[in-house]
């Protein structure tokens, strides 16, 4: 069944935007010039104290240019390609002759360690050459394949080089001959998914519909059968992971009902969402309705009852999973780093599917709250796991949160996080605009030149953006000719109002709104001015009824910014806050807090235990409560400033 008209596949590729942002523009520095080296030195083990990687290591062994074993993770091979793939954004922003120097070094030993028939992987190529494709479930061979198809595809986009693009082809061509229904082949998918979402950009990357049909493939034949199990006994039984029940649970690897009749985020949070996105991937080149259907089956299931305010998902520990509906514990949350880049991944694949705010409200949540707090502001220490609420001294004592760090890492053993926080942010342009016929989409508020195609016509449109601090966004349209086209910006659902002036002229823009689009249609003339300045008060927000750890508890949030109370402004036991009904707050901007950001005070009450005694309960006792100024920082900020209690859910 073909796409209804307002499910129109819209792309990015006729937009090329460069940001000079006051808030983003520092982290894509912070990327190029500090992360990216911060993580070769990790990549090569020469960062003291932190986790060995052996990640580049293992590619020379693979290569026969060094001696050794196999080290670190089953999946190893997919922080070099991530840190590749970020690699390649960068250098299509900028040249950088020493960066891309490096980087076809690696390219070089990559290469040499493709084996002759086109397999690449070096756990199995030095450790287990005999046992190959003998335990997808939990090995991820298929998924080390599809991060290095990405990076591929983005280096060989950034500089023109094709080399590793050759590899990755002929790895895709011999994964082809592997994979399929024919009696020879292997009629399976990978444990963890990523190889689907890979093989489309392949496709966009070649024109080569072989890629497009297997990643079709890998998705249809999920949940088909008991391959997991066959192929266990296969084995003899044998397990990668005894500790986690992966091989029989198999919702953990959504292969319990085939993707189409699949309703709920079930499993892995990850491979859920990275899911998800291969889906919307083939259903955006396919137009196929039913796949359509269940992306949003799955995006509504995941944003209206499995997410955190602050944009993560996952709440269990066991097996970095989704739970069940409403379940969204503070402290013991999960809410991998890589869980939230991957539910971006999924928005923007949706909003080319049909733009609809709501998917940019969520993309733009999971950014400015999980996705950088995963990172510190020095670019060298990291969050794997998202709390919302942390006590230090329980987190090394009471075994519930051992999965909790309150403090950021140097490093990781498994270190899927800090690569993907690298790779997202230096692709960030990617997530800011789509074209449909002739409409230009704004889905994000940053500021940039933006060169683009709409409705045939050739427009840069300059933005300037005060956010996250302020909701005021300036746009100049440049062109040489008049230009006809329709300008939709997005109502952010926290914007309780905004005002919309054209050449200084206000504009009624309420009668324009189209799934929560401002879309303002008009003969555009060059240098036209718009000015869209959107409200941002400072929202108390309540959890549905059905969440237990929020009730009679408020979030603050102003703008896209989730707000935390943190023990470095407020003191020990935050617990003991409440906040003052019906009062302001006062909004301030402290240029030397953390690099500037902006911070809030609001009146509020603390229970007081002075003189409460030694008793552990008490009836009908009364908390004395003292008056107090409590002060909130953005949650992307917290942690920066040593160990201490956080919490973003208050009492009111």
């Amino acid at each position: 069944m073909g796409l209804k008209k307002e499910l129109i596949f819209s792309s990015n590729n006729e937009v090329k935007v460069s940001i000079q942002d006051h808030f983003w523009s520092s982290y894509i520095d912070l990327v190029r010039n500090v992360v990216i080296p911060y993580q070769w030195q990790a990549l090569n083990d020469e960062i003291e104290g932190a986790e060995p990687s052996h990640a580049i290591k293992n590619f020379q062994i693979a290569a026969g240019l060094e001696e050794g074993e196999h080290y670190g993770m089953v999946f190893q091979d997919s922080d070099v390609a991530k840190w590749m793939e970020a690699v390649g954004y960068l250098l299509a922003k900028e040249s950088d002759y020493e960066l891309e120097a490096l980087a076809d070094c690696v390219i070089d030993v990559i290469a040499a360690a493709q084996q002759p028939d086109g397999y690449l992987n070096t756990y199995y190529t030095v450790k287990e050459p005999d046992k190959r494709w003998s335990n997808l479930c939990e090995c991820h061979e298929l998924y080390c394949a599809g991060h290095m198809i990405e990076a591929a595809v983005a280096y060989f986009l950034g500089t023109g080089k094709r080399k590793l693009l050759d590899v990755v082809i002929r790895l895709a061509d011999y994964i082809d001959t592997v994979f399929g229904p024919e009696p020879h082949q292997i009629q399976g998918y990978d444990g963890h998914q990523e190889i689907e979402l890979a093989l489309v950009k392949l496709y966009r990357v070649t024109g080569n519909e072989r890629y497009l049909k297997l990643s079709t493939y890998f998705l249809e034949q999920r949940g088909q059968g008991d391959f997991y199990l066959d192929e266990y006994e296969k084995r003899g039984r044998s397990t990668f992971w005894p500790a986690i029940n992966v091989i029989h649970d198999k919702k953990y690897s959504q292969t319990h009902v085939p993707i189409r009749e699949q309703h709920s985020a079930e499993g892995h949070a990850v491979r859920a969402v990275y899911m998800a996105t291969g889906i919307a991937d083939v259903a955006i080149e396919s137009k196929d309705q039913s796949l359509v259907e269940t992306c949003q089956r799955l995006w509504n299931n995941i944003v209206n009852k499995r997410m955190y305010i602050t944009g993560g998902i996952g709440s269990m520990a066991y097996g970095e999973s989704f739970s069940l509906d409403y379940d969204l514990p503070n402290d013991t949350v999960y809410a991998e780093t890589c869980a939230s880049i991957g539910l971006i991944f999924f928005a923007q694949r949706m909003l080319q599917i049909a733009p609809k705010s709501e998917y940019a409200d969520v993309l733009e949540r999971a950014l400015y709250n999980t996705v950088i707090a995963g990172m510190s502001k020095d670019g060298k220490h990291f969050f794997y796991v998202n709390p919302l609420e942390v006590w230090p001294e329980a987190c090394g004592i009471n075994h519930n949160y051992e999965h909790v760090k309150p403090e950021r890492q140097g490093w990781f053993g498994c270190a899927c996080c800090p690569p993907n926080i690298a790779r997202l942010l230096a692709s960030l342009d990617q997530y800011m605009y789509t074209i449909q016929d002739n409409r230009l989409y704004t889905h994000l508020y940053i500021g940039g030149d933006a060169e683009l195609i709409v409705g045939g016509q050739s427009v840069t449109l300059h933005q300037s953006s005060n956010l996250p601090w302020e909701g005021r966004v300036h746009f100049t349209v440049r062109t040489t000719n008049s230009v006809t086209f329709t300008l939709a910006l997005r109502v952010p659902d926290w914007s309780q109002g905004a005002e919309l002036k054209i050449n200084g002229q206000p504009v009624d823009w309420k009668e324009a709104i189209d799934n929560g689009y401002a879309c303002i249609h008009r003969e555009w003339l060059p240098n036209d001015e718009v000015e869209w300045v959107l409200c941002m008060p400072v929202l108390r927000m309540k959890g549905h009824p059905l969440l237990r750890e929020s009730i009679g508890k408020v979030a603050i949030q102003r703008g896209p910014l989730v707000y935390c109370l943190e023990e470095a402004d407020n003191g020990k036991q935050l617990h003991q806050l409440r906040l003052q009904a019906s009062t302001e707050a006062i909004v301030t901007m402290n240029p030397e807090l953390l690099g500037g950001i902006g911070t809030l005070q609001i009146p509020g009450l603390r229970d007081c235990n002075e003189q409460w005694g030694d008793a552990l309960y008490k009836p009908n006792e009364e908390f004395m409560q003292e008056p107090i100024m409590a002060t909130f920082i953005p949650y992307f900020a917290w942690a920066n400033r040593g160990l201490g209690e956080m919490s973003v859910w208050v009492r009111d």
